[in-house]
C-alpha cells in the first residue's frame, strides 16, 4: 500500500535525557498530552498505551509497541490498535506505519521531531492525516507547557 508521513520538529531548552523520560512517562504523558490515563512498559518490545476521556468510557484509546528504545536518542512506537468512541476509521493504516521520536542534543537543549508514517494516500485518510499534523503540533505545545511550569519526569 502506498502511504504518507508527516514530521513536526521543534527545539527545547531541556537535555534529551529530560525529553526522553518525558515521553515515556505516565505521569508525564498525562499532563503533556492531556491522556486520562497512560502506561508504558519502557523498554524496546515494551507497550505504549494512553486513553482520552472517562476512565469507564473513553473518547480514545491508543496502543502500541515500543520497536525502538534507544534512550536518549531515539524511540519508535508500532501501531497496535486505535480505538474512538465515534467509530472506527474509515482506513487502515500501512503494515510498517510507526510513530518515531528523534532527540538530538542542540547546545543546552534538543530538537525533538517526530515522524508518523503510514497513512494512506487515499482521501478517505485526508481528514484524519490533517488531524494529525494540527495535533502534533497541539502535542509539542503541551509539552512545552508542562516544561515551562518547571515539571520534570519521574524516572
Amino acid at each position: 500500500m502506498e502511504s504518507r508521513s508527516h514530521i513536526h520538529e521543534e527545539s527545547f531548552d531541556v537535555p534529551s535525557e529530560r525529553m526522553f523520560d518525558l515521553l515515556i512517562t505516565p505521569s508525564a504523558i498525562r499532563q503533556w498530552w492531556g491522556a486520562s490515563r497512560a502506561i508504558v512498559h519502557a523498554r524496546e518490545g515494551g507497550v505504549w498505551a494512553a486513553s482520552w476521556g472517562d476512565e469507564d468510557d473513553p473518547d480514545y484509546i491508543s496502543t502500541a509497541t515500543l520497536v525502538e528504545f534507544d534512550r536518549p536518542n531515539r524511540l519508535a512506537m508500532k501501531y497496535g490498535k486505535y480505538y474512538a468512541k465515534t467509530g472506527p476509521l474509515p482506513f487502515e493504516f500501512a503494515d510498517d506505519a510507526l510513530t518515531t521520536f528523534t532527540i538530538a542534543a542542540n547546545g543546552d537543549g534538543c530538537t525533538l521531531r517526530v515522524e508518523q508514517t503510514g497513512f494512506p494516500v487515499d482521501a478517505i485518510a485526508d481528514d484524519f492525516y490533517a488531524a494529525c499534523e494540527t495535533g502534533w503540533k497541539d502535542t509539542f505545545e503541551g509539552i512545552r507547557k508542562y516544561l515551562s511550569q518547571g515539571n520534570k519526569p519521574k524516572g
